[in-house]
């Protein structure tokens, strides 16, 4: 770790690392050239079986070939969206835009036509590059549809047909020179509090922050990692992706998670890396609560997308036996922010997000003021440095209301600092909630119900009221076995904190709405609520 002793929150850059003039496609053809015969990616299937396979070598011909082709058609410095699940084409385009000087345009399997059609517009795409469906979305039906009236579109291609990957264009084949300063990537941010916006990433700020989280994470170079987070999320395309790649790993792809067949594939494969979401967690542990697995060459786990609670903290570790770290990031920043070392304390790992990343600044600023705050106190996490966003996609409003004159990206996101620089992350900005004047932390409240053993997951929303402004209401999916009683939840709750923060509405969910990136959708539930489609218990 950092040997630092702050005074305010603020964290300096540290240099240990230095970052380099990397492209997405440079740093593979560097690879390919130095373990040509390495496993690179490894298909797996909905069932949790293996299939296609590419050494680094294949891998390279591969992308260079679709890259070619794609230089025929297209001039460098279009849009070429991929909507497709976790599968080897991908991973393909996404090298072979790079090698192109294309930027790729990153959509959820799950969207709908409207969805769809926003970033198509949105992000002026010339092409889709999609599969035919996907858990049961019909998309090339919805990729028909949505390409009606959208002038910039010229074709919309079957990503799964090799013939349309490789077909030749009116131009000759050539690949231009691309530099770690152009875009690589737009990447949609997630919308946990409304619809999207896209995050233009550049080949710099994506290469390097993969390269110190896959450094951070202490994972053997070239063991195998596993990644069950959606490609087109930065947690997947980035980190796992480039980060499995600056290790010579080799990545296994994931198309769908289903808890048990991960699980096999992990015991199978040998796996030594790999993170998900806390969601992805939960579920994981409820599957090894009935069946054991041979999980002993796990070396690392990392988790985030939202703080993870210490009580899932504390079983993850005793059941996985391994190293176990949480990350802080946001799409923003390509995408890591801060991430623990190895070998820290559990309650460093339960409590914080850990230390920011090389070459990061991280400050903590008063929601008033855009003052400095002081060590310890509530603020919104800002960061600054070569990870930050180029821009929003022709949305300079946005640019400028999150990124201000100084370079500091504002997060949205709430949080403290201690004076070694490790972070807490308290909530959204625009989740706190203000009862009677007094602000509250949707977090804390969180991780004191998932303390209690009738709460699987939690999700802690402000509500209107007349009298107090708002009002805590929880939103609870019960463990198996238990039932939401609000009497003795209550009772766990008034334990553990004042009594102003203890929830005053409970309703059960079977199910919570969720971003592609695992993330809950509150601003969702507290819709639901106040439109009767849930109630209160």
């Amino acid at each position: 770790m950092y040997d630092i002793s702050l005074t305010k929150s603020e964290f300096p850059i540290q240099d240990d690392e230095v970052v380099l003039g990397t492209t997405v496609g440079g740093l593979l053809q560097k690879v390919a050239h130095a373990a040509p015969n390495q496993p690179a990616l490894i298909e797996v299937d909905e069932a949790g079986k293996n299939g296609r396979r590419w050494t680094y070598a294949e891998l390279f011909r591969d992308a260079e070939r679709i890259a070619l082709a794609l230089s025929t058609r297209y001039q460098p410095g279009e849009r070429i969206c991929v909507w497709a699940p976790n599968i080897p084409e991908w991973v393909l385009l996404e090298y072979a835009c790079a090698l192109a000087g294309l930027t790729l345009v990153t959509a959820n399997p799950a969207y709908q036509a409207q969805e769809l059609a926003y970033v198509l517009k949105q992000s002026r795409a010339v092409a889709l590059f999609r599969t035919a469906s996907f858990r049961g979305n019909p998309m090339a039906d919805i990729a028909s549809q949505a390409a009606q009236g959208l002038p910039n579109l010229r074709d919309v291609v079957d990503i799964e047909d090799w013939d349309a990957l490789l077909a030749q264009g009116q131009k000759s084949p050539q690949l231009p020179v691309v530099t770690a300063d152009d875009p690589a990537q737009i990447q949609y941010t997630s919308g946990t509090t409304g619809f999207p916006k896209g995050a233009v990433l550049g080949h710099r700020g994506i290469t390097n922050n993969a390269r110190f989280y896959a450094k951070r994470t202490g994972a053997t170079l070239g063991a195998p990692w596993a990644t069950m987070m959606p490609l087109f999320h930065t947690a997947g395309c980035g980190m796992a992706v480039l980060g499995a790649l600056q290790s010579q790993s080799p990545l296994y792809l994931i198309k769908m998670f289903v808890p048990e067949a991960v699980l096999e594939l992990f015991e199978r494969e040998r796996i030594a890396a790999t993170g998900g979401v806390p969601t992805m967690l939960v579920a994981l542990l409820e599957v090894m609560e009935n069946r054991s697995f041979d999980l002993s060459a796990l070396e690392t786990f990392m988790s985030g997308g939202s703080m993870v609670a210490p009580d899932l903290v504390e079983k993850i570790t005793s059941a996985l036996g391994c190293t176990f770290q949480t990350v802080y990031g946001q799409t923003e920043c390509s995408p890591l922010v801060t991430q623990h070392h190895m070998g820290e304390a559990l309650a460093d790992i339960s409590t914080t997000v850990g230390q920011p990343m090389p070459q990061t600044e991280v400050s903590i600023r008063s929601t008033s003021n855009s003052e400095v705050v002081g060590i310890g106190e509530i603020g919104e996490i800002c960061v600054r440095g070569y990870c930050t966003m180029l821009k929003y996609n022709d949305n300079p409003e946005a640019t400028a209301a999150t990124i201000d004159t100084e370079g500091w990206l504002h997060t949205g996101d709430l949080g403290t600092m201690d004076m070694r620089g490790y972070v807490a992350v308290t909530g959204r900005v625009k989740e706190m909630i203000i009862r009677g004047g007094e602000n509250l932390f949707p977090a804390e409240i969180e991780n004191v119900l998932l303390a209690h053993p009738s709460v699987a997951e939690v999700a802690v929303v402000g509500l209107p009221d007349e009298r107090w402004g708002e009002i805590v209401a929880a939103f609870i999916r019960p463990a198996e076995g238990f039932d939401v009683e609000p009497e003795a939840l209550k009772a766990h709750c008034r334990a553990k904190m004042t009594a102003i923060k203890a929830p005053v509405v409970w309703s059960k969910v079977n199910a919570f709405p969720l971003t592609g990136s695992g993330k809950i959708q509150k601003f969702t539930l507290r819709n639901q609520y106040l439109e009767g489609n849930l109630h209160a218990i």
